[in-house]
């Protein structure tokens, strides 16, 4: 069910640091008479999920192509809205420097969800390390691998569980939320998805909202406050690069 105007507008968000830019947007909001509550969730399903049923107005928290899929493999009614933050991925190791020292048989690890799966797979086979089929693209899964020279053992785990698998496999694929709040640094993953210009899409997050709801004024206000000059300070000051304003 849609919120009434008196009650706060409630906005999903995964765990981590998105949260904190949206909280700092709903300040924002509030300077204008609009009230926002901010709702972590602890996977990346539950957000579009809750946002179907009504429990939330707005979510941000995912790319377009990840967005695709579940409305196509759920039937979700719901749509992309503007563009919030850029969070390139990267390739990380604990043991390694270079792509070139990762060993024979060695385990790699990549997120387990369809999109970003083919999203690491691309960024492994940029690196060198992997061959997919060529028509494959964004649509890649570990079937479509065409050549594996150093028989690396592919690992699918969850997201939020990647920066964990660092202590038990050679590489593997985080995003910048999970990486931020590791305490890794982009700068130091051994491939990062910003020097992949092709990639740029696949990690511009957006805002979606339900269908019926894209033209709510409570909604475009929001969003609104958060595409604001504060918030592009407070992404800036706080997160030095890893996670960029995407206006």
């Amino acid at each position: 069910m849609a919120q009434t105007a008196d009650k706060p507008l409630k906005v999903g968000v995964s765990a981590g640091p998105y949260g904190d830019i949206l909280r700092e947007a709903a300040k924002v909001a509030a300077k204008d008479g609009l009230k926002a509550e901010i709702i972590e969730f602890t996977d990346w399903n539950q957000p579009n999920a809750a946002l179907q049923a009504g429990d939330i107005d707005l979510n941000n928290f995912q790319h377009r192509f990840y967005l695709a899929n579940q409305i196509k493999a759920r039937g979700y009614q719901l749509v992309a809205l503007d563009e919030s933050i850029l969070v390139p991925a990267g390739l990380y190791s604990k043991s390694y420097t270079k792509v070139a020292d990762i060993p024979d048989g060695a385990k790699i690890a990549i997120p387990n969800d369809p999109t970003n799966a083919a999203r690491a797979l691309l960024l492994f086979q940029k690196a060198g390390l992997l061959k997919l089929k060529p028509t494959t693209g964004l649509n890649a899964t570990v079937l479509d691998v065409e050549s594996n020279p150093k028989k690396l053992q592919i690992l699918e785990i969850d997201a939020a569980q990647l920066p964990r698998s660092l202590d038990d496999v050679a590489v593997a694929f985080v995003s910048s939320n999970y990486a931020y709040l590791a305490g890794l640094s982009l700068r130091k993953a051994l491939l990062a998805e910003t020097e992949v210009a092709e990639s740029k899409p696949y990690f511009t997050l957006i805002f979606a909202a339900r269908e019926d709801r894209k033209d709510d004024p409570r909604i475009k206000a929001f969003i609104a406050a958060y595409r604001s000059q504060p918030v592009k300070d407070f992404i800036v000051e706080k997160f030095n690069g890893t996670i960029q304003p995407a206006w």
